[in-house]
Protein backbone atom coordinates (compact mmCIF):
# COMPACT_ATOMS: atom_id res chain seq x y z
CA UNK A 1 0.00 0.00 0.00
CA UNK A 2 1.41 3.70 -0.98
CA UNK A 3 2.08 6.44 1.63
CA UNK A 4 0.07 8.82 0.42
CA UNK A 5 1.90 12.38 1.25
CA UNK A 6 0.22 15.82 1.49
CA UNK A 7 2.87 19.18 0.93
CA UNK A 8 1.89 22.15 1.87
CA UNK A 9 4.36 25.20 0.64
CA UNK A 10 3.44 28.66 -0.30
CA UNK A 11 5.15 28.36 -3.46
CA UNK A 12 4.26 26.41 -6.25
CA UNK A 13 7.79 25.72 -7.90
CA UNK A 14 8.80 24.27 -4.56
CA UNK A 15 5.95 21.95 -4.37
CA UNK A 16 6.47 20.86 -7.96
CA UNK A 17 9.93 20.20 -7.06
CA UNK A 18 9.06 18.04 -4.22
CA UNK A 19 6.61 16.43 -6.41
CA UNK A 20 9.60 15.29 -9.22
CA UNK A 21 11.21 14.02 -5.89
CA UNK A 22 8.60 11.73 -4.84
CA UNK A 23 6.98 10.68 -7.93
CA UNK A 24 8.86 8.25 -9.27
CA UNK A 25 9.51 6.65 -5.78
CA UNK A 26 7.62 3.27 -5.48
CA UNK A 27 5.00 3.19 -2.68
CA UNK A 28 4.84 6.84 -1.94
CA UNK A 29 1.96 8.76 -3.77
CA UNK A 30 1.45 12.36 -3.37
CA UNK A 31 -2.23 12.75 -2.69
CA UNK A 32 -2.95 16.41 -2.23
CA UNK A 33 -1.01 20.09 -2.05
CA UNK A 34 -2.12 23.35 -0.34
CA UNK A 35 -0.50 26.88 -0.31
CA UNK A 36 -1.76 28.24 2.26
CA UNK A 37 -3.64 27.41 6.13
CA UNK A 38 -6.78 27.98 4.89
CA UNK A 39 -6.37 25.57 1.61
CA UNK A 40 -5.49 22.77 3.66
CA UNK A 41 -7.98 22.99 5.95
CA UNK A 42 -10.81 22.58 3.15
CA UNK A 43 -8.47 19.59 1.32
CA UNK A 44 -7.51 17.85 4.61
CA UNK A 45 -11.14 17.11 4.78
CA UNK A 46 -11.47 15.09 1.21
CA UNK A 47 -7.82 13.12 1.64
CA UNK A 48 -6.40 10.37 3.05
CA UNK A 49 -3.00 11.31 4.67
CA UNK A 50 -0.37 9.52 5.97
CA UNK A 51 2.50 12.08 6.07
CA UNK A 52 2.07 15.46 5.34
CA UNK A 53 4.84 17.89 4.69
CA UNK A 54 4.57 21.31 6.16
CA UNK A 55 6.40 24.88 5.24
CA UNK A 56 7.24 26.60 8.19
CA UNK A 57 6.13 29.97 6.19
CA UNK A 58 2.64 30.34 4.98
CA UNK A 59 1.13 33.46 4.32
CA UNK A 60 -2.09 33.54 6.58
CA UNK A 61 -1.10 31.93 9.85
CA UNK A 62 2.02 31.14 11.03
CA UNK A 63 3.84 27.66 11.29
CA UNK A 64 3.73 26.46 14.97
CA UNK A 65 0.09 27.35 15.17
CA UNK A 66 -0.69 25.74 11.87
CA UNK A 67 1.17 22.44 13.13
CA UNK A 68 -0.26 22.76 16.61
CA UNK A 69 -3.75 23.05 14.66
CA UNK A 70 -2.33 19.35 12.91
CA UNK A 71 -1.63 17.39 15.55
CA UNK A 72 -5.35 18.58 17.28
CA UNK A 73 -7.72 17.63 14.27
CA UNK A 74 -5.79 15.28 12.91
CA UNK A 75 -3.45 13.37 15.24
CA UNK A 76 -3.00 10.24 12.81
CA UNK A 77 -1.14 12.32 10.31
CA UNK A 78 2.52 12.16 10.50
CA UNK A 79 4.13 15.82 9.80
CA UNK A 80 7.48 16.74 8.35
CA UNK A 81 8.33 20.61 8.97
CA UNK A 82 10.19 22.06 5.79
CA UNK A 83 11.83 25.47 6.19
CA UNK A 84 14.59 27.31 4.44
CA UNK A 85 15.95 27.90 8.09
CA UNK A 86 18.94 25.75 9.59
CA UNK A 87 17.87 23.58 12.48
CA UNK A 88 19.51 25.46 15.46
CA UNK A 89 16.97 28.19 14.69
CA UNK A 90 13.15 25.96 14.72
CA UNK A 91 14.18 22.02 14.56
CA UNK A 92 13.48 22.02 18.93
CA UNK A 93 10.25 23.90 18.78
CA UNK A 94 8.33 21.81 15.85
CA UNK A 95 9.62 18.70 17.33
CA UNK A 96 8.18 19.89 20.63
CA UNK A 97 5.25 21.04 18.73
CA UNK A 98 4.39 17.40 17.40
CA UNK A 99 6.38 16.94 14.47
CA UNK A 100 8.68 13.70 13.43
CA UNK A 101 11.30 15.54 11.89
CA UNK A 102 12.56 18.97 10.25
CA UNK A 103 14.09 19.36 6.84
CA UNK A 104 16.04 21.83 5.53
CA UNK A 105 14.95 22.90 2.14
CA UNK A 106 18.16 23.10 0.68
CA UNK A 107 18.17 19.40 1.71
CA UNK A 108 14.89 18.52 0.99
CA UNK A 109 15.53 16.56 -2.17
CA UNK A 110 18.14 14.28 -0.46
CA UNK A 111 16.26 13.83 2.72
CA UNK A 112 13.14 13.74 2.29
CA UNK A 113 12.04 10.78 1.08
CA UNK A 114 14.42 9.18 3.66
CA UNK A 115 12.40 10.95 6.62
CA UNK A 116 9.48 9.72 5.18
CA UNK A 117 10.05 6.38 5.20
CA UNK A 118 11.55 6.84 9.00
CA UNK A 119 8.39 8.03 10.40
CA UNK A 120 6.14 5.55 8.58
CA UNK A 121 8.29 3.13 10.47
CA UNK A 122 7.23 4.65 13.97
CA UNK A 123 10.69 6.67 13.90
CA UNK A 124 11.54 10.34 13.51
CA UNK A 125 13.49 12.15 11.34
CA UNK A 126 16.76 13.44 13.06
CA UNK A 127 19.48 14.62 11.42
CA UNK A 128 22.94 15.12 12.28
CA UNK A 129 22.83 18.42 13.11
CA UNK A 130 19.45 17.83 14.90
CA UNK A 131 21.11 15.21 17.13
CA UNK A 132 23.73 17.59 18.19
CA UNK A 133 21.28 20.15 19.27
CA UNK A 134 19.29 17.73 21.21
CA UNK A 135 22.59 16.43 23.21
CA UNK A 136 23.32 20.37 23.36
CA UNK A 137 19.52 21.10 25.14
CA UNK A 138 20.13 18.65 27.62
CA UNK A 139 23.55 19.86 28.63
CA UNK A 140 24.30 22.59 30.74
CA UNK A 141 25.20 25.08 27.94
CA UNK A 142 23.75 29.03 28.14
CA UNK A 143 20.62 29.29 25.59
CA UNK A 144 19.72 32.37 23.55
CA UNK A 145 17.51 34.64 25.18
CA UNK A 146 14.86 34.11 22.25
CA UNK A 147 14.68 30.04 23.24
CA UNK A 148 13.35 31.07 26.52
CA UNK A 149 10.46 32.29 25.16
CA UNK A 150 7.33 30.36 24.38
CA UNK A 151 6.30 29.19 21.23
CA UNK A 152 3.23 31.67 21.26
CA UNK A 153 5.93 34.83 21.87
CA UNK A 154 8.10 33.43 19.25
CA UNK A 155 5.66 33.58 16.79
CA UNK A 156 4.75 37.36 17.61
CA UNK A 157 8.61 38.10 17.79
CA UNK A 158 9.25 37.17 14.29
CA UNK A 159 6.21 39.01 12.93
CA UNK A 160 7.21 42.08 14.66
CA UNK A 161 10.61 41.73 13.43
CA UNK A 162 8.68 41.20 9.79
CA UNK A 163 7.07 44.30 10.40
CA UNK A 164 3.68 43.35 11.04
CA UNK A 165 1.75 45.62 13.26
CA UNK A 166 -0.06 44.95 16.47
CA UNK A 167 -3.65 44.57 14.40
CA UNK A 168 -2.64 42.32 11.44
CA UNK A 169 -0.81 40.15 14.24
CA UNK A 170 -3.63 40.22 16.54
CA UNK A 171 -5.75 39.21 12.90
CA UNK A 172 -3.62 36.26 12.30
CA UNK A 173 -3.62 34.29 15.25
CA UNK A 174 -7.33 35.33 16.71
CA UNK A 175 -6.10 37.69 19.69
CA UNK A 176 -6.92 40.87 20.99
CA UNK A 177 -4.46 44.07 19.95
CA UNK A 178 -4.37 44.73 23.82
CA UNK A 179 -3.11 40.91 24.05
CA UNK A 180 -0.59 41.20 21.35
CA UNK A 181 0.63 44.20 23.19
CA UNK A 182 0.88 42.22 26.30
CA UNK A 183 2.63 39.54 24.13
CA UNK A 184 5.19 42.40 22.98
CA UNK A 185 5.77 43.62 26.89
CA UNK A 186 6.61 40.12 28.45
CA UNK A 187 9.04 39.41 25.07
CA UNK A 188 10.46 42.80 26.00
CA UNK A 189 11.10 41.90 29.24
CA UNK A 190 12.28 38.75 28.73
CA UNK A 191 14.80 39.16 26.42
CA UNK A 192 16.29 42.68 27.62
CA UNK A 193 14.89 44.63 24.87
CA UNK A 194 13.60 48.11 24.64
CA UNK A 195 11.89 48.26 21.07
CA UNK A 196 10.86 47.07 18.18
CA UNK A 197 13.98 48.10 16.18
CA UNK A 198 16.15 46.20 18.66
CA UNK A 199 13.60 43.10 18.76
CA UNK A 200 14.15 43.29 14.67
CA UNK A 201 18.02 43.80 14.92
CA UNK A 202 18.16 40.63 17.24
CA UNK A 203 15.95 38.31 14.49
CA UNK A 204 18.15 39.37 11.81
CA UNK A 205 21.06 38.88 13.35
CA UNK A 206 19.75 34.98 14.62
CA UNK A 207 18.83 34.53 11.34
CA UNK A 208 14.82 34.12 12.53
CA UNK A 209 13.33 35.65 9.62
CA UNK A 210 13.24 35.06 6.23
Amino acid sequence: MATNVFLVDDHELMREGLKIVLKNHQGIAVVGEAGSFDETVTKLKKAEVDVLVLDLSLPDKSGLEVLKYLRQEHPDIKILVLSMHPEERFALRVLRAGALGYINKQSAAHDLITAIERVMNGGRYLSAQMTDLLITEHSNEKTLPHQQLTDREFEILRMIAMGDPASIIADKLTLSVNTINTYRARILEKMNLKSNAEIIRYALEHSLID
